[in-house]
């Protein structure tokens, strides 16, 4: 069966579509069949797999209002296993577009129904509206990157009862996947703090593994790789394989 995992978070700028790309890299590289959906108009999951803007005049958009199939909104990516759904220009009206639709918190839900894939990481954008609704109403679970800075702490709290909401009214199987601290420097004490914050009141759903400020993370998009295939060696790209293996484990255990 199809896992469908949201990767959310409202608060800007705490790696959630490194943590898209390079989660679903590392799923991939374990044999995994992986589609990422680009589901964020800035598109910038896209151009971290190397998508260039002319090919992406089918993608998320076009698939959701269904007027090309989902053969075609895909595109392959470097990374055998690993395919994506790119952000098309048109994506970025379709908050305003879907308001008037009927049973619009579903678009997403009844495109994917006949999706096989083994993972579909949905890259959501870095706010509440239309588009991560329909992202969480289509999800089993959600995955948060939590940025290790004082003010994240306060966008947890507020992505913690968005969840509880839509489980009671739109989406009742929808559940916390897990928490991921990112951007973590073992030099910085307010780091270890979070960290020692978040544990305490999540206990298991932080997942052990923790993704370091990592240079080399951060020029991958650049030259359109993940930062597993731009540099396998790097801190960064080697914790995301850790985390990966982290979260195959916990799902072995819970099917035990």
């Amino acid at each position: 069966m199809t896992k469908i995992i949201a990767i959310a978070n409202q608060k800007g700028g705490v790696g959630k579509t490194t943590t898209a790309v390079n989660l679903a890299t590392a799923m991939a590289a374990i044999q995994k069949k992986v589609l990422l959906i680009d589901l964020d108009p800035q598109g910038n999951a896209s151009t971290g797999l190397g998508v260039a803007y002319t090919d992406r005049t089918q993608g998320t958009y076009e698939f959701m209002v269904g007027s090309c199939a989902l053969s075609r909104a895909i595109k392959k990516t470097v990374v055998p296993n690993l395919f994506v759904m790119p952000a098309s220009e048109e994506l970025r009206g379709a908050e305003i577009e879907f308001v008037t639709e009927k049973n619009r918190e579903v678009i997403l839900k009844t495109a994917l129904e006949s999706a096989e894939f083994d993972y579909i990481y949905i890259d959501c954008p870095p706010a509440m509206g239309i588009l991560t609704l329909n992202a969480l109403v289509a999800a089993q679970s959600v995955l948060i990157p939590l940025q290790c800075e004082y003010y994240a702490l306060e966008g947890l709290s507020q992505l913690l009862k968005t969840i509880k909401i839509v489980n009671e009214n739109f989406n009742p199987r929808l559940s916390l996947e897990g928490v991921i601290l990112t951007m973590f420097d073992s030099r910085n004490s307010l780091s270890a703090s979070v960290e020692k914050d978040v544990r305490s009141h999540l206990g298991d759903k932080v997942y052990t593994t923790v993704i370091p400020r990592n240079v080399r993370v951060s020029e991958a998009p650049s030259h359109g790789l993940p930062a597993m295939i731009y540099d396998f060696k790097s801190s960064g790209a080697q914790a995301y394989m850790r985390l990966a293996t982290e979260i195959l484990k916990k799902e072995e255990k819970v099917e035990a």
